[in-house]
């Protein structure tokens, strides 16, 4: 028999154990995006529409490349943290946990494409 209050117990564990760390993974890459998106767009718009020449031409200087490539990766670790969250709230069990594993295997998946893509035409 324990004789912790329920306080005693509580202290120092949030609901979960890990949410703080989630917030602030959350809130990071937020800022992140605050930055990278309006920089992406200021460097692919002008692109739009542009034969593939010029297009491969542009993005293989390295500016628009490292920004379209970190908005993309920043992109998808800031999805897979969100979709996270979702399925968290509204599945339990051994179906939570596929869909957190598929989540996390297709975030990852299409951040290296990513990357990939960018530094095909960069290099």
């Amino acid at each position: 028999m324990a004789f912790l209050t329920d306080r005693k117990r509580a202290i120092g564990m949030g609901s979960a154990k890990a949410g703080t760390e989630h917030f602030w993974s959350m809130t990071k890459s937020s800022f992140g995006l605050v930055i990278l998106v309006p920089l992406f767009i200021l460097t692919f718009a002008p692109m739009l529409g542009a034969p593939h020449a010029d297009v491969v031409a542009y993005f293989a200087r390295p500016f628009p490349a490292v920004v379209a490539g970190l908005t993309l990766v920043v992109g998808w670790m800031h999805f897979k943290g969100g979709v996270q969250a979702l399925i968290e709230d509204y599945t339990d069990g051994l179906v939570r946990k596929g869909l957190i594993l598929g989540t996390i295997c297709l975030s990852y998946a299409a951040a290296a494409a990513s990357v990939y893509a960018i530094a095909r035409i960069a290099l």
